[in-house]
């Protein structure tokens, strides 16, 4: 029984036989309606006018189905089970294609800063005029200290920042090349070029190497890499630029 019908047809005065005269139907093919069954696209047009109502008001399960039949943005290119389960070449291909901007944002990144051949690649783009900004952990924070104390490691997360600042002194001269350091609640590891980004969400207890990360790309402003893009700007605008 479709009672939302039954309801509108009381409200306006209609019967049944009132509302088949009305289309030129059938009184029996009226009744089907309000026992539930769903009248043509046309006929749903024409009964919604008739009791002045939005057809979305007497069958709200279509106007549902509508919406989950728009064709979703697909903006989540590809997921890894682990950030090491991540293939060298995406890494390379990730910074050597970008055009405009490089973004990282992490605690350590160690594995990339002891990657000659990323850390060349980041030079050559800034060289090439592309900004790239880095952001990782400050060593004498107190959320890098929780994040180690964590993970069950201790001080060897401000250990592996301190080793990653050191293999970044090769960036730091470059034009086009700026180090911050960040006290941070750090919910995810963002590794972006242009509109690519590499996203390692963090797990509780779990090294970011262990946990997955999720190849997407921005499509439009407000979808899902755009909420990244933005954390990492947050983050950014509040960090102490690396002396």
């Amino acid at each position: 029984m479709n009672d939302l019908l039954r309801r509108a047809l009381a409200d306006a005065h209609l019967t049944e036989a009132g509302v088949a005269a009305r289309l030129g139907v059938d009184p029996k093919t009226v009744h089907r309606w309000v026992a539930g069954r769903v009248p043509y696209p046309r006929n749903r047009k024409r009964i919604a006018s008739l009791v002045g109502r939005d057809e979305a008001d007497l069958w709200p399960h279509l106007a549902v189905a509508d919406v989950r039949a728009e064709p979703a943005v697909i903006d989540v290119l590809a997921t890894y089970p682990h950030r090491w389960a991540v293939p060298r070449p995406v890494w390379q291909q990730l910074f050597r294609g970008a055009r405009d901007e490089v973004d990282v944002l992490a605690y350590a990144g160690l594995f990339l800063a002891e990657d000659a051949g990323i850390m060349r690649a980041l030079a050559e783009r800034a060289r090439n005029g592309v900004s790239v900004r880095i952001l990782l952990g400050d060593p004498d924070g107190t959320c890098v200290a929780e994040r180690g104390s964590d993970e069950g490691v201790g001080e060897s997360m401000a250990a592996k920042i301190r080793n990653a600042l050191v293999h970044y002194r090769a960036l730091r001269d470059v034009d086009g090349v700026e180090i911050r350091l960040h006290d941070t609640v750090l919910y995810n590891s963002i590794y972006r070029a242009d509109d690519d980004l590499l996203i390692n969400p963090h797990a509780y207890g779990i090294a970011a190497s262990q946990a997955p990360v999720l190849h997407m790309r921005r499509l439009e402003d407000g979808d899902m890499a755009s909420t990244y893009i933005e954390s990492f700007e947050r983050v950014w605008s509040g960090a102490s630029p690396k002396i």
